[in-house]
């Protein structure tokens, strides 16, 4: 599983990374609220904890915007304001946890795992586009000019992660753990062998988008 922490702190930063390492997590860092978008639409975090209080862009602004963009990751947002208000600011804004600092580090990492528990949210974008290949990610659809296919509920959501990823590298334990989630004991050879589904799907359509085998790393998603 892989969070993401934004930060202006680094120490407090660096020391949430540190734990969540040691519980076995993937921990990456932003210091700064003006870089924290570009990671917010990577498509790659399964959790994103954030500073209320960053430096240029403010945390509110960020999951505000996220939001909007139809980007569903839970939020855990973390703050030094503790009022009433503030807790509600936080949440209309679109956190879904809102924790108070100072806090032990042992709380943060049982509200993740509280979050990872839950059901993952249908995202509110219901259709992702790549040059004339259309995903509708409620329908299960994929749809090129005339051309259009049925797909699986995993075979939807496996190309729904490749398409907000394009042209990025992924790999099979970053797909197991966005398409599968935490609780699902899946072998990576699934991960192959939905990869050929999906190719299939793709080609059918008559598209000119493919899934790359990056070998001894992973896939990605490319257009020819």
């Amino acid at each position: 599983m892989r969070v993401l922490i934004i930060e202006d702190d680094k120490e407090l930063c660096d020391t949430m990374a540190y734990h969540l390492r040691q519980e076995g997590y993937e921990a990456d860092t932003c210091y700064r609220g003006d870089e924290a978008d570009y990671y917010f639409r990577q498509g790659i975090y399964d959790v994103i904890i954030l500073d209320r209080m960053l430096p240029q862009v403010d945390g509110l602004t960020l999951v505000e915007h996220a939001r909007g963009l139809g980007i569903v990751v839970p939020v855990i947002m973390v703050t030094a304001l503790n009022g009433i208000n503030d807790r509600i600011d936080g949440l209309d804004a679109g956190a879904d946890d809102y924790l108070i600092k100072p806090f032990a580090m042992e709380e943060l990492l049982a509200r993740i795992r509280a979050l990872l528990r839950r059901p993952a949210r249908i995202t509110e974008v219901e259709k992702i586009t790549l040059g004339s290949l259309v995903l509708d990610v409620q329908l299960h659809t994929l749809t090129n000019q005339e051309n259009q296919v049925s797909l699986s509920k995993k075979e939807a959501l496996l190309l729904e992660f490749f398409m907000r990823n394009k042209n990025q590298i992924l790999s099979r334990s970053q797909i197991l753990s966005k398409v599968w989630g935490m609780d699902h004991f899946v072998e990576e050879g699934n991960v192959d062998n939905y990869i050929y589904f999906v190719r299939r799907r793709l080609a059918s359509v008559k598209c000119n988008v493919k899934i790359k085998t990056i070998h001894g790393v992973g896939y990605r998603m490319e257009m020819e």
